[in-house]
């Protein structure tokens, strides 16, 4: 059953006028076909009764709510438009619940206030049709953009840096040593890694570093791994 974010609330549930024109000439529904839609968390079950003007019923709604069961932040430095996109992607995928855009002295990609705007919508299009594709029932938030001193005012259980400096205390070995975390945050570098100067910052502000092992990965590999290794951890828990 196809998924959509309503937009609002009112007597019945109000999709985007873009979900509306999937459901009619992508998906080609007809009258009384059901989609799932979610608003405020919670999943409804709802039938199409009427094309003009669009129009639903709820049948039923399901209170769970579908996600990994921790707090994950994920800060990454801005990097280039394609790898943006599929960091976005995979992160909402595992079920990362707020994404960081962190300008950092290596990135190479610069934005200005009216660039990052424009971005920041198609970035929150991308994880909501993401949350869709993977049944969530919320969508990722993605905060402005910050800076090395604005992450170590973030609260959390866990705060870490990737690093490739750190060789000893690998990543997943790490957080199976710890029980009580459900807040965590994890802040991965641009193209060109950290400045020194960033990683010592968060190491003497709270961060811990951890190793990703032998292998540098790229940037959009180290954050699909980070949140892959969190989506185990979660559930061995």
């Amino acid at each position: 059953m196809q998924r959509y974010f309503a937009k609002s609330y009112d007597k019945t549930l109000i999709l985007e006028d873009s979900d509306i024109h999937h459901i009619k000439n992508v998906m080609r529904m007809k009258i009384n076909d059901l989609i799932e839609a979610v608003y405020d968390n919670k999943l409804y079950i709802c039938k199409i009764v009427s094309f003009e003007p669009f129009s639903l019923t709820i049948e039923k709604i399901i209170e769970e709510e579908n996600s990994i069961g921790l707090d994950v932040t994920v800060a990454v430095g801005l990097v280039k438009e394609q790898k943006m996109d599929l960091i976005l992607q995979k992160l909402t995928e595992l079920g990362v619940k707020r994404i960081i855009p962190v300008n950092m002295e290596h990135s190479i990609v610069k934005l200005d206030d009216s660039r990052f705007k424009k971005k920041k919508e198609r970035w929150i299009s991308i994880c909501k049709e993401a949350s869709e594709q993977s049944k969530r029932t919320s969508i990722p938030v993605i905060e402005d953009i910050m800076n090395i001193k604005d992450l170590v005012k973030i609260d959390g259980d866990i705060k870490l840096v990737a690093s490739t400096k750190e060789k000893d205390k690998m990543f997943n070995y790490y957080l199976q040593k710890i029980k009580n975390c459900d807040r965590i945050i994890i802040v991965l570098g641009p193209e060109g890694g950290f400045s020194e100067k960033e990683e010592n910052y968060l190491c003497e502000n709270g961060f811990d570093r951890v190793s990703f092992g032998n292998l540098i990965f790229r940037v959009e590999t180290a954050c699909i791994y980070a949140a892959s290794i969190f989506n185990y951890f979660s559930s061995m828990r």
